[in-house]
């Protein structure tokens, strides 16, 4: 197992849950070791997020404003892996928040029952139900990017996908470079 920190660059990261009202917001200590809550921040449409939108240009400030190495981008799949609605959202925002704050590479990664699991310890900490609409969002970006540290700690790389990634081109037969 790698020592903690092996691997991995010195630099806050950002957790990011995209909701269809609100994008819940998460940073990291310099050390990448732990998560906490930062901002809800207001979606500017149900639509699929597109540049020039107001939360992504704030998602986005706040990735200049904590200087962070990374982003990561809750995924959210069903049980069995599948891929729904709600992920083909999160991974247009995703791609659109990977152009805006470039080079600053956005991953996505998995995050099945997060939201579910931040409802439950906010219900467990005496958050009222009311409140807990307010920072629902943030608790699940916690969730998000502590998994993703713990992740990368242990693995020493990134955890999730790079989003917006160069691919190179095929090779076609018969060609040369």
């Amino acid at each position: 197992m790698p020592a903690p920190g092996a691997g991995t660059e010195r630099g806050a990261r950002l957790g990011v849950d995209v909701g269809s009202v609100r994008v819940g917001v998460a940073v990291s200590d310099p050390d990448g070791l732990l998560a906490t809550p930062l901002e809800t921040v207001p979606r500017t449409s149900e639509a699929p997020a597109a540049a020039g939108d107001d939360d992504v240009e704030r998602v986005a400030s706040l990735v200049a404003e904590h200087a962070a190495v990374r982003v990561v981008v809750g995924l959210p799949r069903s049980l069995s892996g599948d891929e729904g609605p709600a992920a083909e959202r999160a991974r247009t925002y995703a791609s659109v928040l990977a152009v805006r704050v470039a080079p600053v590479p956005v991953r996505l990664v998995d995050e099945r029952l997060t939201t579910v699991d931040a409802h439950r310890m906010l219900r467990q900490s005496g958050v009222a139900g009311r409140r807990q609409r307010a920072v629902v969002d943030q608790a699940a970006a916690v969730l998000i990017l502590q998994a993703a540290l713990d992740a990368e700690r242990s693995t020493g790389a990134p955890a999730g996908e790079q989003v917006g990634g160069r691919r190179r081109k095929p090779r076609t037969k018969g060609t040369t470079t």
